[in-house]
């Protein structure tokens, strides 16, 4: 039995274990044990720690369960901090126990370096782990607490003064952040927004010097903007309880705090740094080659922040960031098989980053983006867009459904204040109850709809194929009339009073009335055909084509969109009489299904679905009367929030969910959500 041992549960080593169980398995590598070791039992989402820090999302937005994600899959985890490594005698020491290996994987990530500043360790915030993140929210609510019954004016500025140190990308979304946050807590404690005093400080010449001149110059202008003061060039010289001092070339300069923010830098962790046998070099990183392995011991495999490697052609190690850990996971997982396996060629790890972004407060952002040798500056709503979108694209490989529903209920739909780049237009802020009268009237109607079929002969006698092809002559004759100019639309409007093209109109409006409950007869559809215009007539690359023809009142508005596909496979199945029954079954029982799944509130999330298919169904076939169309927005809002209150589901789910989630392929596969 081969052991393989992952040391880190950052992004490197979720990523190398995951790839290496998947790949284990492909193979049928039945004697491998993959374990993967942790101080936490979860995994930390590090680029998200400032929204949680200046509470935009609530703490459990960036902490993923290790058993969920590993829930199905042959890797261990095991919850322990390594304290000691035997590289020759192939043994890692936790404070918990002794864990052999065969192959080990350093993913043990980083953390913060105070480059010896005076004071720095002991009296300032990090912003490095999920504890750190939780620390810092709740001590900047306790100084708006503090400030908002302090009468003395000086300590009053004391308590609100916050200074960030450091502005690369962490130490910018911080300070961003936190004067979006303020605002908000400056009328929540009744404090005087004046009195609020935000700086983020770095010996750096400009914010977040990857990014080019131009966006550095824009992400300092956006900070000045919101009221930060960015200091450059500025030199931190100590950190008291209550004391920040720097220089900016005039002198040591003391700032009154009780709250200095570290982000000015990230060395590896001290059981890597006390590693020194595989190859030291940077601050605290491990020398690798071309395979990212330790250049002393080849069974030892390196990724993410922990590697020190300078790829061909480049000056600099690879960046100490998330792509970096994903791609290096990907080449350590492959090669490490290579080991396992004893067959194929080792990968060499060439990266290809595809850019780098930064967000300043929930609303505005910046991103370089592209190909290795061609990037481009997003503007701000795109930046903002296509990091949620990485984000998405991550938790899709992390955890799945869950982790993605979950992130978008954090980010999207509860957020406050506004603080999203689409401006908080998405929070749900209304009480879910209001929703259940339109519930129970839209499922009233799908019944409804379905006992009329019923008295109609749906469920004896086949009716659909006259029915579709009646409004498709009606529809036809009326973009007929209008094609061929005024005279011959006059001479089809004639005919429209005929027999043959009577019959076809009286067949569409009974069918639009059956699909849209609208009370119209044979008469109404002759006065429709003679006072309607086509109002929409277009053929999209011939994929769709949707028409049209309104009236001279609501009821005598219709719609169809025409799709050449659903029409090539309905022309079949109408050719049978048994078919078109047994489709006629079909539609009458969904119709009562979803009408009585939405008047109970039972699965309201499947039903509003059934309801949307039901009527785009209508839609495609027979189309609709402008009297129906309310039927498909309100099934949308009534799919996430009606089925909570009042209704069945609010007992249902919870038991379905509790039984459900420890399913094991649901398990494996994350198709579920909390």
């Amino acid at each position: 039995m081969k052991k393989v041992v992952v040391l880190g549960a950052g992004y490197a080593g979720v990523f190398a274990a995951k790839k290496i169980a998947k790949m284990s398995r492909k193979k049928k590598l039945g004697d491998v044990e993959i374990s993967i070791i942790d101080r936490n039992p979860f995994h930390t989402m590090l680029t998200e720690l400032h929204e949680v820090a200046a509470g935009r999302v609530e703490e459990d937005s960036i902490r993923i369960s290790l058993a969920r994600v590993f829930a199905g899959r042959k890797v261990n985890v095991i919850h322990d901090k390594i304290i000691g490594t035997d590289f020759d005698a192939r043994k890692i020491t936790g404070e918990h126990g002794i864990y052999d290996y065969d192959y080990l994987v350093m993913a043990d990530g980083s953390r913060p370096t105070y480059f010896g500043v005076q004071g720095a360790k002991e009296n300032s915030f990090t912003l490095w782990s999920y504890d750190d993140a939780v620390r810092l929210r709740e001590h900047i609510l306790e100084m708006f607490r503090a400030a908002s019954i302090e009468p003395d004016i000086e300590k009053k500025k004391e308590l609100l003064s916050f200074f960030v140190v450091g502005a690369g990308f962490t130490g910018v979304e911080m300070a961003g952040e936190l004067a979006e946050f303020a605002p908000s807590l400056c009328a929540r404690f009744e404090v005087d927004p004046s009195l609020v005093k935000i700086v983020d400080a770095d010996i750096l010449e400009r914010p977040c010097p990857v990014l080019p001149e131009k966006a550095s110059s824009k992400i300092r202008g956006r900070l000045e903007k919101m009221k930060v003061n960015v200091m450059v060039k500025t030199n931190i010289k100590g950190v008291g309880k209550d004391y920040a001092e720097y220089d900016a070339g005039q002198g040591i300069n003391r700032v009154p705090t009780r709250t200095v923010i570290w982000t000015a830098g990230v060395e590896g962790e001290q059981i890597v740094q006390d590693s020194k046998a595989l190859g030291a070099a940077g601050r605290g990183r491990i020398q690798t080659d071309e395979y990212l392995r330790s250049q002393n011991y080849k069974n030892v495999y390196v990724a993410g922040d922990n590697v020190f490697y300078i790829p061909e052609g480049e000056k600099a190690p690879v960046p100490q960031m998330v792509e970096n850990a994903e791609q290096s996971a990907h080449t350590v997982a492959r090669n490490l098989l290579t080991d396992l396996t004893g067959k194929g060629e080792k990968e060499k790890y060439v990266p290809k980053f595809h850019g780098v972004m930064v967000c300043v407060g929930g609303r505005w952002g910046s991103a370089q983006v592209g190909t290795v040798n061609h990037k481009i500056i997003l503007p701000s709503f795109i930046a903002m867009f296509v990091k949620h979108f990485t984000n998405i694209i991550y938790f899709i490989q992390v955890l799945g459904w869950n982790k993605v529903f979950s992130y978008l209920r954090h980010e999207f739909f509860t957020v406050r204040n506004k603080r999203s780049f689409v401006g908080g237009h998405f929070s749900n802020r209304g009480p879910n109850f209001l929703a259940v009268p339109l519930r129970v009237f839209l499922g009233f109607y799908w019944v409804y709809e379905g006992i009329m079929k019923i008295t109609e002969g749906w469920m004896k006698s086949p009716q659909l194929a006259n029915m579709i092809n009646g409004t498709n002559s009606w529809y036809d004759s009326m973009l007929s009339s209008v094609s061929t100019g005024p005279s011959a639309a006059a001479d089809a409007v004639a005919s429209a009073t005929s027999t043959a093209v009577t019959t076809a109109t009286t067949a569409a409006a009974d069918v639009l009335a059956s699909a849209t409950g609208a009370a119209t007869n044979a008469a109404a559809a002759s006065t429709v055909t003679a006072s309607s215009n086509v109002l929409i007539n277009w053929n999209i690359l011939g994929l769709i084509h949707p028409i049209l023809i309104g009236g001279s009142s609501a009821d005598q508005v219709a719609f169809k969109l025409k799709v050449p596909l659903i029409d090539w496979i309905m022309n079949p199945m109408l050719s049978s009489g048994g078919m078109q029954v047994f489709m006629q079954i079909t539609i009458v029982l969904l119709e009562i299904l979803v009408g009585l799944a939405l008047m109970g509130g039972l699965f309201t999330t499947l039903a509003g679905v059934g309801s949307v298919v039901l009527q785009t169904m209508f839609m495609t076939t027979t189309g609709l009367y402008m009297t129906g169309w309310w039927m498909i927005p309100a099934s949308i809002a009534v799919m996430f929030s009606a089925g909570t209150v009042f209704s069945f589901d609010y007992y249902v789910m919870p038991w379905l969910k509790k039984h459900w989630k420890h399913v094991k392929f649901v398990r494996k596969w994350y198709i579920y959500n909390d």
